[in-house]
């Protein structure tokens, strides 16, 4: 070894020490870094503010939020577009519903199932959110006699259901063992994943009656064609036959909604 080799060798070792400094340094500046925790509440907004909807000659009050929470699971605090469509479907069909028994999927904040009630013999509102839940029964409290606050009056009731789960619908079923005349829906064909278990979900809901008494009425709101091509399919799939009800296309915003009449073949 000559002595330019050792020269080398030392501005090697010289530069590995430094890169090894300079690692150091930064573990320890990571390790410096202070871990902050968010409580789940920072993400949750309940400023809930009493309003006014009509639909036909039908007046309804209700709590909601005015803009959408930074949450995406919270998109039930709102009143959406075919909510509205299919209250207006409601309000014009009241002879459809009356004396009937109806399940709302996606319910929000009850704005349909409470609306529904007016006419229908009993109405199980469902949504898989605890904080959604809340503002469901505070809103069921709303439209309760003084002398009754009860979450199960005067046929109201909230229900916890996550599509596709088999063991919440069963525990739905058990209470109410007749079953369903109608299943709601409305605005809730937003997310792909989750269609397949919607569709999974309302096949049990309809088999229990026999016979096909049992139909989903959906209002839906078209914001993807892909999203239009997979209820379609998903229907098939489930063996339901899909029917537009005439007359109720229409420009909800600036959207596109119809209501579907759906049962199984």
């Amino acid at each position: 070894m000559n002595q330019n080799d050792v020269v080398v060798l030392n501005m090697e070792e010289r530069g590995n020490k430094e890169l090894q400094n300079e690692k150091t340094l930064i573990c320890n500046d990571e390790e410096e870094e202070e871990i902050i925790c968010l409580d789940p509440s920072f993400f949750i907004d309940d400023n809930y503010q009493l309003t006014e909807f009509t639909f036909g000659s039908q007046q309804i009050q209700l709590f909601c939020l005015q803009s959408a929470s930074t949450d995406f699971d919270l998109t039930g605090q709102l009143v959406w577009p075919g909510a509205m469509l299919l209250n207006d479907y409601l309000s014009k069909n009241v002879e459809m519903f009356q004396g009937s028994t109806v399940i709302e999927l996606g319910s929000g904040v009850g704005i349909t199932g409470i609306l529904c009630r007016r006419f229908c013999n009993k109405v199980v509102l469902t949504d898989h959110n605890e904080e959604v839940l809340k503002i469901i029964k505070k809103n069921i409290e709303l439209h309760s006699c003084p002398e009754n606050i009860s979450p199960t009056s005067h046929g109201l009731v909230a229900e916890k259901l996550e599509w596709g789960n088999t063991d919440q619908i069963n525990e739905i079923l058990q209470k109410h063992p007749g079953g369903f005349d109608i299943i709601l829906g409305a605005d809730i064909c937003f997310q792909q994943s989750s269609i397949p278990l919607l569709f999974d979900s309302v096949r049990q809901l309809l088999q229990v009656k026999e016979g096909g008494k049992c139909k989903f009425i959906l209002a839906y709101v078209s914001r993807a064609k892909m999203m239009d091509s997979m209820i379609i399919s998903e229907a098939s799939k489930f063996k339901m036959h899909m029917n537009e009800v005439p007359g109720t296309k229409c420009i909800i915003g600036n959207l596109e909604g119809v209501i579907y009449e759906i049962t199984l073949k």
